[in-house]
């Protein structure tokens, strides 16, 4: 999110809270506890970062990549027949499989969702519909558009978060007001992320 980004859900205390967008942009300075980050729009963002948070590095990939018995994420929307066109794919570390799974709505397109799972079928003449499986009987099949991006997540340190490097944090705000940054995503050798 879990996408992670994931794309993937935070865990707060009881009187914390996710924020209902990301903030996405370009990290403008982290000492250790508080991270500064410029968003697209140029407004600047601080987030503490808490000792427990957890960096996930994002690389570009492509669907060859992606085999029967992967663990992905694909933010996607609904078509008329009921399966689901993917936005953007996500294919998870072993290390982290089982990483928000399930299915769950997303902000990233008008009335999409999120959804993290394990790869059983890739079918379709081009190879390009997945039967994604979650939970005890959670199915959905997810249509691939040529176009569409395609990244590999795997797991990654604090040391990372240097000025300049693209990211993508959904915040968890406090009781206090601190807006905590648990987990964050960010691009491999200034990738810009897609999402």
């Amino acid at each position: 999110m879990l996408s992670l980004g994931l794309v993937v859900a935070l865990a707060g205390s009881a009187n914390a809270q996710s924020m209902s967008t990301r903030v996405r942009g370009t990290i403008a300075s982290f000492s250790g506890k508080s991270l500064v980050i410029t968003e697209r729009g140029g407004q600047n963002i601080t987030l503490a970062v808490p000792d427990d948070a957890r960096v996930t590095i994002v690389s570009n990939t492509t669907l060859a990549d992606v085999k029967p018995g992967s663990f992905i994420g694909s933010a996607a929307v609904a078509q008329p027949d009921g399966t689901l066109k993917a936005l953007e794919v996500h294919i998870f570390a072993e290390s982290m499989r089982g990483s928000g799974e399930g299915n769950r709505p997303m902000d990233i397109a008008p009335q999409s969702s999120m959804t993290n799972g394990t790869v059983g079928t890739i079918a379709g003449s081009d190879g390009r519909t997945l039967t994604v499986k979650y939970g005890s009987d959670g199915e959905k099949k997810i249509t691939v558009p040529t176009d569409v991006p395609i990244v590999s997540y795997e797991p990654g340190t604090l040391s990372l978060l240097v000025p300049g490097a693209n990211v993508t944090v959904i915040p968890t705000k406090e009781a206090n007001g601190t807006l905590d940054a648990s987990r964050i995503n960010i691009g491999k050798n200034g990738m810009k992320l897609p999402f």
